[in-house]
C-alpha cells in the first residue's frame, strides 16, 4: 500500500517566518559542553537559561534542552508550551536543526508536549518540573515588583512522573488526592491532601525547596500542613475552605492501553513523499529497517511516533525528519499537541524503540 502525505498548510505569518531563517551563529563553544543546558525560544533567537532556571517551563513558550552524555551520546528534546504559537514551534524547530549542526554530533531528537513529556525527559529534572503561567510577551513574566507581592499556586500531582503546574489562586483548584504549594513570596505554604500518595507527598517538599532557594534565594520561609492544618495566612488567600473534591484516579495508571504498532517506510523517489505500510502488527524484523531509507514506527495509539533515520538516507529525508512525523499525524488523525515524537539517528535507537523488534542485537 503506498500513500502520499499531505501537506500541512501553515499560517500566512508561518509562511512567512520560513522564508527567514533563525539568527544563526547563537550557540557559542558552551553548548559542546557536556551536561544539561536549556535554551527559550525568542522572537526566532534561543537565550540560554541560567542553571537554576532548569526545569521551569511557562506554558506559551517553547524551549531546546540539550542533554549531552559525550561518548553516551546526546538527547535534543523540542519542548513546547501548551499555549505556545505555530510561530514559536516553527522557529523551536529550526533553532534545533542549527543546534544539531552545531554541535559535529548526531543526536536523537524529541519533541515533547506540555503535560505529555517522555519519562526520559522528565527524568532530566530530579527535582521536578514546573509549569508557569505567561510566555516571553506576557504581562504574566513581567518581574513582581514590591507593590505586587507574589501569589502563585501549584498543584502537585503524579506517581512515576510527577509536576508542578501553576493553577488558579482558588479552592475549586484543590482536591484531596494531590499536593498543593501556595507560594506567597516571603512563605510558601507546602499542603498534602489526605489521599495524596506518598511520591507526592515527597515531591511537594522537593518542589518547595526548590522555590525558596532558586526563586527567593533562601530566603522565604515554608510552612508543611497537612490537609485540616491550613495556616491563617493560607485562608487570608484562599478564604475559607469548603468541602474539597475526592481523589482523581491518575491517567498514567491504564496500563491495559494497547501497545500496538505498524511500520511504514517513506520515500521521496519519484519527488514526492510518499509513505508504504511495510508491517501492520510488531514484533517487527530487524531487517526491515533499510539504511538507505526512513521509516516511521506508529505507536500513536499510545501517543508515540518514532523516526528512524538510515544512515544511507537521503539528505533531503533526514532534513525533513519533523515535518514527515507531523504530516504522519495529521493524517493519521492523531492529536498534534498530545503525540509525543522521537526521531533516531541509525545507530542510536533507545530501548523503547527497539523493545518493538524481535532479535535486537
Amino acid at each position: 500500500m503506498c500513500m502520499i502525505l499531505r501537506h500541512t498548510q501553515p499560517t500566512e505569518k508561518t509562511a512567512r517566518m520560513l522564508h527567514f531563517p533563525a539568527v544563526p551563529g547563537q550557540f557559542g563553544p558552551g553548548a559542546r559542553e557536556l551536561g544539561l543546558k536549556a535554551w527559550r525560544v525568542e522572537k526566532m533567537k534561543a537565550v540560554l537559561l541560567d542553571p537554576s532556571d532548569l526545569g521551569a517551563f511557562f506554558n506559551g513558550d517553547s524551549y531546546l534542552v540539550l542533554s549531552n552524555q559525550g561518548d553516551e551520546g546526546a538527547d535534543l528534546h523540542m519542548w513546547i508550551g501548551e499555549k505556545s504559537t505555530r510561530d514559536e514551534q516553527v522557529a523551536c524547530a529550526m533553532l534545533a536543526t542549527q543546534l544539531d549542526h552545531f554541535l559535529g554530533v548526531d543526536p536523537v531528537h524529541h519533541r515533547q508536549i506540555q503535560g505529555y513529556e517522555s519519562p526520559e525527559f522528565m527524568n532530566l529534572f530530579p527535582r521536578g518540573v514546573t509549569y508557569k503561567v505567561g510566555g516571553v510577551e506576557s504581562g504574566f513574566r513581567k518581574t513582581q515588583t514590591d507593590s505586587a507581592p507574589v501569589q502563585r499556586l501549584y498543584q502537585i500531582k503524579g506517581k512515576r512522573n510527577i509536576r508542578a503546574k501553576q493553577v488558579e489562586m482558588s479552592w475549586d483548584s484543590f482536591n484531596k488526592g494531590d499536593c498543593f504549594i501556595l507560594d506567597l513570596g516571603e512563605t510558601i505554604v507546602s499542603w498534602i491532601g489526605s489521599q495524596a500518595n506518598m511520591f507526592e507527598k515527597q515531591k511537594v517538599r522537593e518542589i518547595a525547596l526548590l522555590i525558596r532557594d532558586t526563586e527567593r534565594h533562601g530566603k522565604a520561609h515554608i510552612t508543611h500542613v497537612s490537609e485540616g492544618e491550613e495556616p491563617p495566612e493560607m485562608l487570608q488567600v484562599l478564604g475559607p475552605m469548603p468541602k474539597l473534591k475526592e481523589s482523581i484516579p491518575e491517567e498514567d495508571t491504564q496500563a491495559d492501553i494497547s501497545n500496538s504498532a505498524s511500520l511504514y517506510k517513506v520515500s521521496d523517489a519519484t519527488g514526492t513523499m510518499t509513505l508504504t505500510k511495510v508491517s501492520e502488527k510488531s514484533p517487527f524484523g530487524k531487517d526491515l529497517l533499510i539504511r538507505d531509507d526512513c521509516f516511521i514506527l506508529d505507536n500513536g495509539t499510545n501517543g508515540k511516533i518514532f523516526v528512524w533515520k538510515g544512515s544511507g538516507a537521503n539528505p533531503e529525508e533526514k532534513k525533513e525528519a519533523l515535518k514527515m512525523a507531523d504530516n504522519f499525524i495529521q493524517q493519521m488523525n492523531y492529536p498534534r499537541m498530545k503525540t509525543q515524537v522521537e526521531i533516531l539517528p541509525q545507530g542510536r535507537e533507545t530501548i523503547l524503540f527497539k523493545q518493538f523488534f524481535k532479535d535486537w542485537d
